[in-house]
């Protein structure tokens, strides 16, 4: 099989899978009263639904490609040799299990190293971002497109906010501190997944947040690179897929979006 056809039919099945996996998700949406939630540490939790989408996801990946790796945020880890499925059931469960409807499923393929296949599924408003390598980024099957915004003062940004213990608070906190000034506001909704989403789809102009796990950005970061975004860490040496810190915007709008969050003088804004 071309990597043309093989990138085509694992498109299709990671789509299936994670419209599956919403549709059950979706029934514990509307009794979410009845879940079973734990902690796994401050702020963060889990429940039932996570791990009946996991194992959803789970067999119908590694069902129809048995000699697959798998990374999920649930369940452990599978190591193959060329071939990995990189998984979060559902990104957003505390807004899911609050009631607030802004989660998703994620799933995403590498390939000898490189990501190939990326779908982020919302089930609750019907949407299905997706892309494979060299062959664009859609939502559902109209084609996606960035924003286009003039100069920073009129952008509108999505980050991650840190919650509980975790050290890397005050260095969120100045990165705000430093941005805020500069632009038209920053959007904090609880769903790294769909915020890189919403930066391919134009309703966000850029998004940066730090120590993500890669289930969290796997599947954004190839829908991103599809639909023409520039992407770094804050730390330009490094690379997302193995530090988890994510800068992403249009690339007209990068440069000097990158320059204040990185404490960089010069900005036009």
């Amino acid at each position: 099989m071309t990597n043309h056809a093989q990138d085509t039919a694992d498109l299709a099945l990671a789509m299936r899978a994670a419209q599956t996996a919403g549709a059950g998700l979706m029934r514990h949406w509307t009794r979410r009263g009845d879940l079973t939630i734990s902690t796994k540490r401050a702020g963060d939790f889990v429940s039932q639904a996570d791990l009946e989408a996991e194992t959803c996801l789970r067999n119908l990946l590694l069902g129809a490609c048995p000699g697959d790796g798998w990374l999920g945020e649930e369940t452990a880890q599978v190591v193959a040799p060329r071939r990995r499925w990189i998984v979060d059931p559902l990104d957003g469960t505390t807004n899911f299990l609050r009631g607030i409807p802004h989660w998703a499923v994620s799933v995403a393929l590498e390939v000898d190293g490189a990501r190939r296949i990326g779908v982020i599924h919302d089930p609750v408003k019907g949407e299905t971002f997706s892309a494979r390598l060299g062959g664009g980024a859609f939502l559902n099957d109209q084609p996606l497109q960035l924003a286009t915004p003039s100069t920073l003062s009129a952008a509108l940004f999505g980050t991650g906010i840190p919650f509980g213990g975790m050290d890397h608070i005050d260095d969120h906190a100045a990165d705000i501190a430093r941005l805020m000034p500069h632009c038209a506001g920053v959007r904090r909704m609880g769903a790294a997944a769909l915020d890189l989403a919403y930066v391919a789809a134009g309703r966000l102009d850029g998004f940066w947040e730090r120590r993500l796990q890669q289930w969290d950005i796997a599947a954004g970061l190839v829908i991103l690179r599809e639909a023409g975004a520039t992407i770094a860490a804050l730390e330009p040496a490094d690379r997302p897929e193995l530090s988890g810190t994510v800068l992403t915007a249009a690339p007209a709008l990068f440069e000097e979006f990158a320059r204040v969050l990185r404490g960089q003088s010069g900005s036009r804004a």
